[in-house]
């Protein structure tokens, strides 16, 4: 049995020289605990301020108040569209051309109008209601923006909208719909 006050060879040298004395200082165990318990403390204190910071988002989310009025853009009075006519307006952005058309059954749809295959202009076609793009003979469905011929193969993007008081607006828009 070895004596308490002996103290281990390993690990300890008796030496004058520093660079086998620094040594000592990376087998320390306490630097270890040192270290780890401050980078769990951080750990866990930017795991609560994360939490914090998100609280506003959550309670925003749950009063349901997060409609956005930027969105929301007037594209023509109701009564100044007739059946079967088409007007053409830009959403979400200046940059984005959209199609809206009051079919002849009195149903609005409406969709970006730049065609899915080389980004050509869609146009309504009234004698058949389908959209029309030109450059390539593409043709979508009026009803959901599905391409029916020609070389596109993704749907319109579809634009929702909303009668208020006779004006109808743009609301939001979909990639992916029906």
């Amino acid at each position: 049995m070895k004596d308490k006050n002996h103290k281990s060879k390993r690990n300890h040298t008796d030496s004058n020289d520093e660079l086998v004395n620094l040594v000592n200082n990376v087998n320390r165990k306490e630097d270890l605990d040192l270290n780890r318990r401050a980078f769990l403390k951080a750990t866990a204190g930017a795991s609560v301020a994360l939490g914090l910071a998100t609280i506003p988002f959550s309670v925003h989310a749950m009063i349901g108040d997060f409609e956005d009025k930027e969105n929301r853009v007037e594209i023509v009075k109701l009564s100044e569209l007739p059946k079967g006519s088409s007007v053409t307006f830009n959403y979400p952005t200046d940059h984005d051309p959209a199609l809206l058309v009051h079919t002849k059954s009195g149903e609005l749809k409406a969709y970006n109008s730049a065609c899915t295959h080389l980004m050509c202009p869609v146009f309504y076609e009234k004698e058949e209601e389908v959209l029309l793009c030109p450059c390539h003979k593409g043709y979508f469905d009026l009803d959901n923006g599905h391409p029916l011929a020609g070389p596109p193969q993704r749907e319109l993007p579809l634009i929702e909208t909303e009668v208020t008081n006779g004006i109808v607006y743009a609301v939001d828009r979909r990639y992916r719909h029906g």
